[in-house]
């Protein structure tokens, strides 16, 4: 997949007036053999990105980018340095925009899913139905990269904006013609996924979350919708869930955009939910697409997944799959990892689930979600991550005790944070609840309690392989630890 080396100006095209006297010039017919913004990984001929990041200013490192060979860069003020420094409002979107033309190739199909929940499961449900269809298909997100040739576990929702291009180049090369991917508020707002040419666009919902990096809700929900003012072109496809408070939001949004809005859920136009049945293994929804209605047996538990659902099978039909070939897909729906994933259960039938839910809403949603199929108690097991918006702590103790009938509160991801102190602000709101500081010995006591009909959820971590403590990653598994505890309760192993 190597590429030829492309002048500074063609990576640029005509995106950035504001340097376009300094383009014109020398520093324009610059050969760029790659692209970087950490000058660590800065090698002969490439382009240095100077980007401001919340510790420390780019600009700084531009001299030692062009001792290891970088040849330009690009940043948001003058530098001195040996190598022309060309200056744009906005490094990040140059970054990206330059990595899109550098490499080149993208799968053919393009959509991009954004809210606060829900995510994962529409890019992973949205590549389901477009591979039903019989398309070569990927998925890019939280839980990594899945292809027809891969799959790659990851960690972040949206990946750099050089390593998301390389990687897309990638796919294209390997044949796959349709990816969806999630993009975060984080990366909308730091322009990553700016140069991808985007098909259609999504939005699932809205709630409390990344408080710690937006200052209010409504920039928070501004960042999401840089997907559809910014980056999807006139006409798209906006496929948007119906059914939530930020719904009206999202439409007023796309409708100044210029884009297409098709609402789908209970109140949804395009996908309109008629009737849903809950059980244990599965939903019986009724759907009203392309003037007929189908009833279609989603084999997944919890609500949400069947707004999931909907939304998957709106971007698949706005990418050109027949609504009688979508709603068939969702049959054979295989859930994403850590998403409401059902892990075993007891011998008594008392069900065991991991779940993601690491937010209030997504808490709301996925104990709310069980408790039409559980005739016996409902219990949780979660904590909060350490260094992240702790106003959320309280909210979800709060959340946690009214919804579930047990509560045991334990250590999620305390990075820097004293462990204690996390669980005693989430404590604080959940009275009557149970503290464990220890996941796998919270997970082990919470699977020695179940009885006939209840129903277990272990939330926060979801597909997650390890537990960051301080500086260091543990290993740890949500999903390992539920099974060992269901096979030593099998075998009546004591606690």
């Amino acid at each position: 997949m190597e590429r030829l080396p492309m002048k500074l100006r063609d990576l640029a095209g005509d995106d950035f007036p504001e340097a376009a006297d300094i383009l014109a010039g020398p520093a324009g017919d610059v050969d760029i053999l790659g692209l970087s913004s950490d000058s660590r990984q800065i090698a002969e001929g490439m382009l240095f990105a100077a980007l401001a990041g919340s510790k420390a200013d780019g600009s700084r490192f531009v001299d030692d980018a062009a001792a290891k060979g970088a040849v330009v860069a690009i940043a948001s003020h003058p530098a001195d340095s040996s190598i022309p420094v060309v200056v744009v409002d906005n490094p990040r979107r140059f970054l990206a925009i330059a990595a899109a033309r550098l490499y080149g190739a993208q799968p053919e199909t393009m959509v991009a899913v954004t809210g606060t929940a829900g995510k994962t499961s529409v890019a992973s449900f949205t590549r389901q139905i477009w591979a039903y269809a019989g398309h070569a298909a990927a998925q890019i997100g939280t839980t990594g990269v899945v292809s027809p040739d891969r799959n790659d576990y990851g960690s972040l929702t949206t990946p750099d904006p050089v390593e998301l291009q390389k990687l897309l180049a990638e796919l294209a090369s390997e044949g796959v013609t349709h990816a969806a991917m999630e993009a975060s508020s984080h990366g909308l707002d730091q322009s990553r996924l700016d140069g991808v040419k985007l098909s259609a666009v999504g939005f699932t919902n809205l709630g409390r979350d990344h408080m710690d990096y937006h200052p209010t809700v409504e920039s928070y929900m501004a960042a999401k919708m840089r997907l559809f003012d910014t980056l999807a072109p006139a006409g798209a496809p906006a496929v948007i869930f119906a059914d939530d408070r930020w719904t009206e939001t999202a439409i007023e949004v796309a409708l100044a955009s210029g884009l297409s809005i098709r609402t789908v859920g209970r109140k949804g136009g395009y996908l309109c939910l008629k009737r849903v049945e809950h059980f244990r293994h599965k939903q019986t929804a009724e759907i009203h697409a392309d003037g007929k209605i189908y009833e279609v047996d989603i084999p997944l538990a919890g609500d949400f997944q069947v707004a999931n659902a909907l939304v998957a099978a709106g971007l698949a039909m706005s990418t050109g799959v027949p609504a009688a070939v979508a709603m068939a897909a969702l049959e054979k729906l295989v859930g994403a990892s850590g998403r409401l994933e059902l892990v075993g259960q007891t011998k008594d039938g008392a069900l065991a689930y991991v779940d993601y839910a690491h937010k209030p809403d997504a808490l709301e949603n996925v104990l709310s979600s069980v408790r039409p199929f559980t005739t016996g108690r409902v219990v949780v097991v979660f904590g909060c991550g350490g260094d992240r918006d702790k106003g959320k702590r309280p909210i979800m103790g709060e959340i946690a005790t009214r919804l579930a009938d047990v509560v045991i509160v334990t250590d999620d991801n305390p990075r820097s944070e004293e462990p204690a102190t996390i669980r005693s602000e989430i404590m604080a709101a959940a009275p009557g609840a149970e503290e464990i500081a220890d996941r796998a010995k919270a997970i082990r006591h919470a699977v020695g309690l179940l009885k006939t009909g209840d129903t277990l959820i272990v939330a926060g971590k979801g597909h997650e392989e390890g537990q960051t403590v301080g500086a260091t990653t543990l290993p740890f598994s949500d999903h390992v630890e539920v099974r060992k505890a269901l096979q030593d309760l099998a075998e009546g192993v004591a606690s």
